[in-house]
């Protein structure tokens, strides 16, 4: 690798001085119990938006962010977007639990969120399975049992665990079961935004 001509000895232990200053720096602060700034997490893309959810653009213009839904949410399943404030759910975390008089709905005033009639009309994304990761075949049904649409079927013949898209709400149930038994996450939702921009 070519060495830059410009940075010399001296620049070196300029460097040098300066990472071990502030190495001491975030020890001292860690002594004194003070807090030490964590490094950025990545921002998750896998969110999902809460029950009766309009189109994501319509609903961006209707959501006020009042946390309304949040916090009438029984088991604090929505959480507000770190980002841009808006109520969202992360699946694999804390997944919908589909009060069946979904509160989160009625709490809602500017229609972002609008009634469902039953809570199998509920579309909040679709689970996809991956075969290579999932091991249905090694006898986990964790998440067939867990599924409370009944949109997750088990062929015994294959071995394989199907989605039955037209019973699928989305609430994520499936993937936080998979993630707490498994080494693998072999389930997860797409979001419905993302099966949008799919049809589009």
């Amino acid at each position: 690798m070519a060495t830059n001509p410009s940075y010399g000895r001296r620049a070196f232990l300029k460097d040098s001085v300066v990472s071990t200053v502030r190495a001491a720096h975030e020890l001292v602060k860690q002594a004194d119990g003070l807090p030490v700034e964590p490094p950025a997490a990545p921002t998750r893309l896998d969110w999902l938006r809460p029950p009766g959810a309009t189109e994501e653009q319509l609903f961006l213009t209707r959501c006020t962010k009042c946390n309304d839904c949040v916090a009438a949410c029984p088991p604090g399943a929505i959480k507000a977007h770190p980002a841009d404030g808006t109520p969202v759910l992360f699946a694999d975390q804390s997944p919908c639990l589909l009060c069946e008089d979904v509160p989160c709905i009625a709490a809602c005033a500017t229609e972002a969120l609008l009634p469902v009639e039953r809570i199998n009309d509920v579309r909040m994304g679709i689970a996809s399975v991956s075969q290579r990761l999932c091991t249905a075949g090694q006898g986990c049904h964790a998440c067939v049992s867990k599924c409370p649409t009944d949109a997750l079927v088990m062929d015994f013949a294959s071995l394989h665990l199907s989605v039955v898209k037209e019973a699928c709400v989305g609430c994520g149930m499936c993937e936080m079961v998979c993630k707490t038994v498994s080494d693998h996450v072999a389930i997860r939702v797409i979001p419905s935004r993302r099966l949008e921009a799919m049809d589009t």
